[in-house]
């Protein structure tokens, strides 16, 4: 009689990539889906509609660092992984996986969105987003989100302030607060309110990782100090 099999860890080793996938793909669903909805309803009132997109922006993320952040983390953006990496909160194979989870993640919610909404799948955005304003909002805009993440004494405590200083980044940045390079590919991908043309996404990559390593001094200055052993 053969014996039974040792149960395989694979499944255990995939849980935080697979949250981390599906975390990106309805951040950036909402994102991209509250946006269409927003300027629809509107009727041209930017205003209503960028108010729309920060509430619908604000609640998902609240809600999916509550829900997979125990298993992940809850990252969603490639420079919280890289942060992590840096302070050696990750090892090499899974920020690998985190990387390209988040990246596949947000491609595929911003596909989702368009398909929600009924709009052709594959899209170039012509939305330009481009200049030294706007720039330096991405930087401002991450360097904070970074700050906060990693100085919120509990994933409890991140799961409202990261949201809230996100929302908040929306409406004090010229550049209404992308804040993640994974979810800046995917908004290249709608011709709607949300998105971003395919030209003007590496600035904002730039920005952003620049404002990730002026985060992460940030915490090092200022963040909170582990007990010594």
């Amino acid at each position: 009689m053969r014996s039974a099999a040792p149960p395989s860890t694979r499944p255990a080793e995939l849980r935080p990539a697979v949250a981390e996938f599906l975390g990106a793909l309805l951040l950036t669903a909402a994102v991209i889906g509250s946006g269409i909805m927003g300027e629809r309803l509107a009727g041209g009132n930017l205003a209503i509609a960028l108010l729309a997109n920060t509430g619908a922006t604000v609640a998902a993320l609240a809600a999916l660092i509550a829900t997979l952040g125990p298993i992940s983390g809850a990252h969603f953006n490639p420079v919280v992984t890289l942060v992590a990496a840096w302070r050696r909160e990750l090892p090499a194979s899974r920020t690998l996986a985190y990387l390209c989870a988040q990246l596949a993640g947000c491609c595929a919610g911003a596909l989702l969105a368009n398909a929600m909404f009924d709009l052709p799948l594959l899209q170039a955005s012509t939305h330009i987003r481009t200049g030294g304003a706007q720039w330096l909002s991405e930087a401002v805009a991450t360097a904070g989100l970074i700050f906060i993440a990693f100085s919120a004494p509990s994933l409890s405590a991140a799961s409202w302030r990261v949201p809230a200083w996100i929302g908040a980044a929306y409406w004090f940045t010229a550049s209404t607060s992308f804040a993640n390079p994974a979810i800046t590919i995917g908004r290249t991908l709608t011709d709607s309110f949300s998105g971003i043309r395919p030209a003007d996404a590496p600035g904002f990559i730039a920005a952003q990782l620049a404002g990730g390593l002026s985060g992460a001094a940030l915490v090092y200055f200022l963040g909170p100090r582990k007990a010594a052993s």
